[in-house]
């Protein structure tokens, strides 16, 4: 797929010029949380009050304090949360029907949608129902995929059974990519849109590599830097990524590993790679200063729904090694602008690894196109693509009929 958003013009629209719409965006992770989830919510807040939408932010109250946005047709809404299990840092919404009812029935919005399915989301949704509003989903998380990695696989159908009744109340469910798409709709899952992921091709530039960053992980000239971003966690797969690395360094011997993220795996991470550099969490000039100073990024997780880390890396200039799978099967090109090997294949892995951390000149061809793949994923693009769901939502009683509202063609 090369284009941003594969989708066609909703079959429901309105009549005459489109007017602003009052938007209830509902979410259970949002900035200063560190995830993809969180970030691409926040990408699409932006992008519909650039467009001069009404947007309420629901989401749950954080620890950090919270930046002040000045607009007065932007409105957050705090709501009760604790912290997820063996992640602190993030935290879950509670239940708040009764709070969301009475909200939204003094000030009625023209659609919901719902970025998280958990308890939070899940209200949204029986509070939208009793009120008869248009809602639509987003599914941004393979939680079922996840059970593998903790244990309890057996978990597998119940987990895929709630998430398909729960985006089955919904208009519609927009999902990243076009193979997800299939696998959810084998899956039973109902009315399925694909709107893509951008990246922002300023912040995310070849021209942040810093030498000094690099000093300080101990890399000289001529030190390979091979790098993954992301959460430290079972379902990240990082045994693959520790293998390709050990693989690398018996052929490349001044290279070094730098892990950019937290999780419960840090622990045992650090004990099986001591002389890996763990930077933790990074964000805005510093986060991209890292993506562009390293020089190989290495991507084996098997349980994306998109991997937004695979753009932030081709947009700063880095040749990426992936499975074919999520964002990767969208965006890279084998041979021409990454790496992508077959799924799950842990041998064509570490191959592909080894050979361009050999072949420095194969990899300043490879990023320069990867750069050049990566411009072409503006987030203008998606942002309308994703307003175009929410248009074509409107009208859709969440219980099961199609409802004539003002404004709208018969």
């Amino acid at each position: 797929m090369d284009r941003p958003c594969d989708i066609a013009p909703p079959a429901h629209h309105f009549s005459g010029a489109p007017r602003p719409l009052r938007i209830a965006c509902v979410t259970e992770t949002y900035p200063p949380e560190v995830n993809g989830v969180s970030l691409t919510v926040a990408r699409m807040v932006e992008g519909l009050r650039l467009l001069d939408h009404e947007v309420q932010l629901l989401r749950p109250q954080q620890s950090d304090c919270q930046p002040e946005v000045h607009d007065p047709r932007f409105h957050e809404v705090l709501l009760r949360g604790m912290p997820i299990p063996r992640y602190p840092n993030l935290r879950m919404g509670m239940p708040s029907t009764r709070a969301l009812v009475k909200l939204w029935s003094a000030r009625r919005p023209d659609v919901v949608h719902i970025a998280t399915e958990g308890p939070l989301g899940w209200s949204a949704l029986r509070a939208a129902r009793r009120l008869g509003l248009p809602v639509c989903s987003d599914f941004r998380t393979n939680f079922h995929a996840y059970t593998q990695h903790y244990g309890i696989g057996w978990l597998r159908r119940p987990i895929l059974g709630y998430l398909r009744g729960f985006h089955n109340r919904t208009a519609c469910t927009m999902v990243p990519t076009e193979s997800l798409r299939r696998e959810l709709s084998a899956a039973g899952f109902e009315r399925l849109e694909v709107v893509a992921r951008g990246v922002d091709t300023a912040q995310f530039h070849p021209a942040h590599r810093s030498a000094e960053l690099r000093a300080g992980w101990g890399a000289e000239d001529g030190t390979l830097v091979v790098t993954c971003f992301g959460r430290l966690a079972r379902e990240k797969n990082l045994e693959v990524l520790l293998e390709s690395f050990r693989a690398i360094q018996r052929r490349v011997p001044k290279s070094r590993l730098l892990l950019v993220g937290s999780g419960p795996q840090e622990d045992p991470l650090r004990a099986a790679c001591p002389e890996a550099i763990f930077v933790g969490q990074r964000r805005g000039a510093d986060l991209a200063a890292h993506y562009a100073s390293a020089d190989l990024f290495l991507f084996p997780s098997l349980t994306e729904t998109f991997g937004n880390v695979t753009l932030e890396a081709m947009a700063s200039g880095l040749p990426v090694v992936a499975f074919d799978y999520a964002a990767a099967s969208q965006v890279i090109r084998q041979g021409e602008n990454g790496m992508r090997v077959p799924f799950g294949d842990r041998q064509a892995f570490v191959d592909a690894a080894v050979a361009l951390a050999l072949d420095p000149q194969r990899r300043r061809r490879l990023a320069d196109a990867a750069r050049a793949r990566a411009l072409q994923m503006d987030w203008t693009t998606i942002v309308r693509c994703f307003e175009s769901m929410l248009r074509g939502s409107i009208g859709h009683d969440t219980r099961g009929s199609w409802m004539v509202r003002p404004g709208m063609q018969p």
